[in-house]
């Protein structure tokens, strides 16, 4: 478990920008310390604990360091090998919703850090559910990754205007679904397995 975070770490934990951490620990709100022989600020975990309950802002990111992600998919069978995967992997606390509807009102009540974000939904397709995420201010921070197995280029295109932030081609590999999402989360992809 971390015990000392960035300012870049500790402002995705809060979900504030990093401008806003550098602000409160400069004028000593955030307790920490500079790194020695350079500007770089450090957190301890207690003093950013103190700072969150402080100022009301939910704790569970720090007190579970897991990152929390929806997987928005009603393919049983890969829903259960990603969370089979993700949940060996220990970085990550995920929750499933299976259509659209689903996904808008798990999304409100979880804030999750990633949308894991099957395009080809049974209600409504997941272009909808990119704009619904982006047009609610309250969720800017929640990154989404879009698959699907049936999308052309040009869609992929329409998928990132609407708010998506990657888009993954079906079939693909889990570690590279991982690799995807810990770019996303701007977290160190899982160490290759010792051969």
């Amino acid at each position: 478990m971390k015990t000392v975070f960035t300012t870049g770490e500790a402002a995705k934990i809060c979900k504030v920008s990093q401008q806003t951490i550098i602000r409160c620990f400069d004028n000593g709100q955030l307790k920490g310390f500079r790194v020695p022989g350079s500007r770089f600020r450090r957190i301890p975990r207690e003093a950013l604990y103190k700072f969150m309950k402080d100022n009301g802002i939910p704790t569970d990111a720090l007190e579970s360091g897991k990152r929390k992600v929806l997987l928005v998919d009603d393919d049983a069978e890969l829903v259960e090998l990603i969370c089979k995967v993700l949940d060996e992997d220990g970085r990550f606390e995920v929750r499933v919703a299976q259509n659209g509807f689903d996904a808008g009102m798990m999304v409100k009540e979880y804030h999750p850090d990633l949308i894991v974000l099957d395009v080809m939904l049974p209600d409504i397709n997941g272009k909808e559910v990119c704009h619904r995420v982006r047009a609610d201010p309250s969720l800017e921070d929640v990154r989404i990754l879009c698959i699907s197995g049936l999308v052309e280029e040009d869609k992929v295109q329409e998928l990132r205007l609407a708010g998506a932030d990657d888009f993954l081609h079906k079939p693909f590999d889990v570690d590279v679904l991982i690799d995807r999402m810990c770019a996303q989360l701007d977290i160190e992809p899982a160490p290759a397995a010792a051969v």
